[in-house]
């Protein structure tokens, strides 16, 4: 009889888990609390290894049309333009996607979806909330609001890939660590051609100032730009019409006023579970670490999870590996969640915000002399492209 893997969550992580496990001969349920796949524009960077995991799958040969290919980086000052620019090329041959492609992810989940929903052996259930969860040495039990009504199910094995509040890890009891940032992150999405005012501008820009940083990432049909707000701000004073207007005109004054296609504002975390396995329960993505977004490395850390686990719960049921390879799961992704992840975006955050006028003009002046140097270029772009986060995973053991 195949095993059967619950999914709580139907994101990029739990949705590249259900392709990934239903390939390798797995029965698999998806339960989503929404009434469909999201659309909201939230991640949109692939990172190189990212590419390198979803190829065999055929995804990135689709996706890549879909997206923009970044060969460049850039590190700027709000003032002063370009600090540094890092070409990923650099990267060939550590990876067949020297580049980051810029792409919502509402594309890859639809694309998962599409394949699918071609298998039998895959359920995926909208307006399915779980409630809670049980377990015994043999099986996983949940109980789940399907449109409105409880109903059980059970499986082998449940993966909890439902975001940031995840009732799996809530269900669990399992603590949330860290902590949550007084000022909340705000990004606009608008049609103004950025490019052709700002010289030299490349499709992702991390933008330094002592007063107000902002990022700069181009998608296909957008530009996204992400600005910090002041803890004594409220939400409706941040969203108004002459709040956003004002925050645009300062970073590139306009004769004609902005137009916004979509206006987000969010909290932001950096927060790890204090477990990612209990007994045949794991957390994986942002029911497992959450951070803030300064890097691209959240939904891309997910999808290194998903692989990662399934490649484990596919060697322990098909290739009758000991069970405790499933341990390995929590000690190589818990610890590139602490030592990687967050590290590198609270780092990131620090960089563009630095208020001291000489540790900001040193920062620059060390960004320069990386980006100058090939050998140091690669170093720095195999860690921000996160290589070397997998790199030390597998040394985990």
């Amino acid at each position: 009889m195949k095993k059967h893997v619950l999914i709580s969550g139907a994101g990029p992580v739990g949705l590249v888990s259900a392709l990934k496990l239903s390939q390798a001969g797995f029965k698999v349920t998806v339960f989503e609390s929404s009434s469909g796949l999201n659309m909201d524009l939230r991640a949109s960077t692939f990172h190189p290894p990212t590419l390198d995991m979803l190829a065999p799958f055929g995804l990135t040969d689709q996706l890549i049309p879909m997206g923009l290919i970044a060969r460049y980086t850039q590190q700027r000052d709000r003032h002063e333009g370009v600090v540094a620019e890092f070409d990923m090329e650099l990267l060939k041959g550590d990876t067949n996607y020297p580049f980051r492609l810029q792409c919502e992810q509402w594309k890859l989940t639809q694309l998962i979806k599409k394949q699918l929903d071609q298998n039998p052996d895959v359920e995926v259930v909208f307006e399915a909330k779980v409630e809670s969860v049980a377990q015994s040495p043999d099986e996983v039990s949940l109980e789940v609001k399907v449109h409105g009504d409880l109903k059980a199910y059970k499986g082998d094995y449940l993966i909890g890939a439902d975001g940031a509040w995840s009732a799996v890890r809530t269900s669990l009891g399992i603590e949330f660590e860290g902590f949550t940032y007084p000022e909340r992150f705000l990004v606009i999405s608008t049609l103004f051609p950025y490019e052709n005012h700002l010289p030299h501008l490349s499709y992702v820009n991390y933008c330094s100032d002592p007063v107000e940083w902002c990022v700069l990432l181009k998608v296909p049909a957008l530009w996204r730009v992400l600005f910090p707000t002041r803890p004594q701000e409220s939400d409706e004073e941040v969203l108004q019409d002459d709040s956003v207007e004002s925050r645009l005109q300062h970073l590139l004054p306009q004769d004609t006023p902005y137009k916004s296609e979509h206006r987000t504002l969010y909290k932001v975390h950096q927060k790890v579970a204090k477990q990612f396995r209990k007994g045949r329960v794991f957390l994986a993505g942002d029911s497992a670490h959450i951070n803030n977004p300064l890097g691209g490395m959240g939904m891309n850390g997910g999808v290194h999870d998903a692989i990662n686990l399934c490649d484990k719960l596919i060697d322990v049921v098909n290739h009758n590996k000991e069970s405790t390879l499933l341990d390995r799961y929590e000690r190589q992704r818990r610890t590139i969640a602490i030592e990687y992840i967050n590290a590198n975006t609270a780092r990131n955050k620090k960089m563009l915000e630095e208020r001291d006028l000489q540790v900001r003009a040193q920062s620059q002046r060390e960004l320069k002399a990386i980006a100058s140097n090939p050998v140091k270029a690669k170093e720095y772009l195999r860690k921000t492209s996160m290589l070397d986060a997998l790199e030390r995973a597998e040394s985990i053991q």
